[in-house]
């Protein structure tokens, strides 16, 4: 069996290839920020994690309307947003943005949570968030300088990572460290489990 995963993150590529997932590549062209608007729009109001489960969905069901996504055994679609007292932090995608964040972050801890879909060649579909609380160092204002002048914050949730760069910025984490990556290896599995698809079935064949 193969997995397509809806996403271009090499992070969580790397984590499922980490696990034995050799996975198919998929990326959904969706304007998240319009769907989040409008779905805040019609309920009212929106949390964290309705929104990362509702963008999970999105990518899912965008990249199953594809030739890749009807031909893929088992298609997944995740996305992650930091919350941090009840604010949805994604990609800044400028320095500015990612500088304020950071000063509004250090010493603190957040929860990030990650949604996860998961839709299987028949159709049938299953859903739900990891949520896993980040404690973040007391960094210094050169430190945060330092570390938005080399990119990486800028296009990733939350405007950290624990597998890179920002890893020494991180003091710990409570719950399923894969779920700040961008996908809960646990979760996953068990959302299978609910599909009738084995985690092991997935496993690709190492070789010599």
């Amino acid at each position: 069996m193969r997995l397509l995963l809806a996403s271009s993150s090499p992070a969580r590529a790397a984590t499922l290839r980490a696990a034995g997932i050799e996975p198919l590549l998929q990326p959904a062209d969706l304007d998240e920020d319009a769907l989040l608007r409008d779905a805040a729009a019609a309920s009212g109001s929106l949390t964290v994690t309705d929104a990362v489960l509702l963008l999970a969905r999105a990518k899912a069901e965008a990249v199953a309307a594809t030739a890749a996504g009807r031909s893929a055994d088992v298609l997944v679609g995740c996305d992650s947003l930091l919350d941090l007292d009840g604010d949805p932090m994604g990609k800044p995608g400028t320095a500015d943005r990612a500088r304020a964040r950071w000063l509004r972050m250090r010493g603190r801890s957040g929860v990030l949570r990650t949604g996860h879909w998961v839709r299987t060649r028949d159709g049938r579909t299953a859903g739900a968030v990891s949520a896993t609380t980040v404690h973040f160092a007391d960094v210094t204002p050169e430190e945060i300088d330092a570390y938005v002048a080399t990119g990486e914050p800028l296009q990733v949730a939350g405007a950290f990572t624990l597998d890179g760069l920002g890893g020494a910025f991180v003091t710990g984490v409570d719950g399923d460290p894969h779920g700040v990556v961008g996908i809960s290896l646990p979760l996953l599995r068990e959302l299978l489990i609910t599909l009738g698809v084995r985690w092991t079935d997935l496993w690709h064949p190492v070789r010599p």
